[in-house]
């Protein structure tokens, strides 16, 4: 599956690739999101993401035990067929640690 998604920073083309229950997601940023990435010294992955069974659940486990999400609250997005919810923290380099819940 891939789409287009207009978000705060541009338009961002996604690509969703699921074979045997793992998914692969790629993306590419708009303008200069995608060069940032390259400049970084810890690495140039920006994230990586856990499927979840109950992003409310883990929303609660994660806040309580200290971490900050750099959201608000879960995002929905329109990927798939219902849409998916997400957050993120930060990892140990600083990299984006994302769960997210597919609704099925």
């Amino acid at each position: 599956m891939a789409t287009t998604l207009t978000m705060p920073e541009g338009d961002i083309l996604v690509a969703m690739l699921e074979v045997a229950g793992f998914v692969l997601e790629l993306y590419q940023l708009p303008g200069t999101g995608g060069a940032e990435i390259g400049t970084r010294g810890h690495g140039h992955i920006d994230h990586f993401a856990l499927d979840v069974d109950d992003i409310q659940h883990v929303w609660t486990t994660v806040t309580g035990a200290g971490l900050t999400p750099l959201e608000s609250a879960p995002v929905f997005l329109p990927f798939w067929e219902k849409g998916v919810y997400y957050f993120n923290i930060l990892g140990p380099d600083g990299e984006r640690v994302e769960f997210n819940q597919r609704i099925r």
